[in-house]
C-alpha cells in the first residue's frame, strides 16, 4: 500500500508554503504525483446580491476570482519548474458554496490531501471551507499542517489518537503508509473504558493488526489530567517527540463541535506538529 495520488490547494501566491512542502515530501518518498488545484474564490454569494444588481458586478466579482487563480497558477508553475517529481497543476475560479462539490469531487480521486491548518493566524474562512471540503465531501485522508511546519519527508515518530471509533481506524488505515516507515509509534488512549470488552487489554487488537503490517506500535493509556482530551494528546506527542498526529475527525457533527467545540477543532487550531485525519 502506497500513496500514488496527492492532492493540494493553493489560493494565493504565497502559495501556502507549508502544505506544499509537506504535499513534495511526501510525493517524492512516495514516487507518487503530485496535483495543485490553484483555486479564486468568489466570496460574495449570487444569493446576497440585492434586487436588480447588474451582471457587470457578478462578472467582476468572478474576473477577479479567475485572476487570483491565474496568479497562484503562475507561482505553483515557478516553484514546481526545479522539482523532479511528477506534477500537474490547474487553476479554478469558484464560490464558496461550490467548495464541497468541486473539491470533494477532485480530492476523492487521489490517495492524500494535504492542505494548510484552517485555524489560527492568517487564515481565513476559505481555510476552513476547503478543510470541511475534503474531510467531509471527498472519504479521502487529510494531512494538516501548521504553520512553519518543516515535515519534508515521512515522519519518524507518530502518535496515534485511538478511541475505538470508525473515524480513528479510518484515519489508521490510511496513514498506514507512513506508519510502516515510522521509526517509533505511540498509540495514545486516553481513560479506556473500565468496562469495554478490551479493558483488559486496551488496544491490544489494534497493536496486533499494526504488527502484522509491519508497524512497531506501543501503546500508551493515559489519564485524562488536563480539562480537554486535545490538551493531553498534545502533551503527549510534546512528550513523545513527536512529528506527526494521526486521528479520527469530526466523531461529533460540526455543528456540535462549532458551537461547544470538541477535539477536531481544538487539535487543528492548537496543533504545532502536521495532524492526518480522516472522518
Amino acid at each position: 500500500m502506497a500513496y500514488k495520488s496527492i492532492l493540494t490547494i493553493v489560493t494565493g501566491p504565497d502559495l501556502g508554503a507549508e502544505a506544499l512542502d509537506t504535499a513534495l515530501g511526501v510525493t517524492n518518498a512516495q514516487g507518487a504525483h503530485l496535483d495543485v488545484m490553484c483555486l479564486g474564490v468568489d466570496r460574495v454569494q449570487v444569493g446576497f446580491y440585492h434586487a436588480g444588481a447588474n451582471a457587470v458586478l457578478m462578472q467582476e466579482t468572478l474576473a477577479q476570482a479567475q485572476a487570483d487563480a491565474e496568479e497562484a497558477l503562475t507561482a505553483v508553475k515557478a516553484r514546481l519548474t526545479a522539482e523532479t517529481v511528477p506534477w500537474s497543476a490547474d487553476s479554478v475560479a469558484l464560490q464558496t458554496a461550490a467548495m464541497p462539490h468541486v473539491i470533494g469531487r477532485r480530492a476523492r480521486f487521489c490517495d492524500l490531501v494535504v492542505l494548510p491548518k484552517p485555524y489560527g493566524p492568517a487564515r481565513s474562512i476559505d481555510h476552513e471551507a476547503m478543510a470541511e471540503a475534503a474531510l467531509f465531501d471527498s472519504n479521502t485522508p487529510v494531512v494538516f499542517t501548521p504553520a512553519g511546519s518543516d515535515f519534508t519527508a515521512m515522519p519518524k515518530r507518530v502518535v496515534v489518537g485511538w478511541n475505538q471509533s470508525a473515524e480513528a481506524l479510518r484515519a489508521i488505515r490510511a496513514a498506514l503508509p507512513m506508519l510502516q516507515q515510522a521509526d517509533q509509534v505511540s498509540v495514545a488512549i486516553i481513560d479506556p473504558p473500565r468496562h469495554g470488552p478490551d479493558r483488559s487489554d486496551p488496544g491490544g487488537l489494534l497493536a496486533q493488526m499494526l504488527g502484522r503490517h509491519g508497524v512497531r506500535a506501543e501503546i500508551s493509556v493515559l489519564a485524562k489530567t488536563l480539562p480537554r482530551v486535545s490538551d493531553v494528546l498534545l502533551r503527549h506527542a510534546g512528550d513523545f517527540d513527536a512529528d506527526m498526529i494521526v486521528m479520527g475527525a469530526y466523531g461529533h457533527s460540526r455543528f456540535r463541535e462549532a458551537i461547544l467545540g470538541g477535539v477536531t477543532r481544538d487539535m487543528l487550531g492548537e496543533a504545532e506538529v502536521p495532524v492526518l485525519m480522516a472522518h
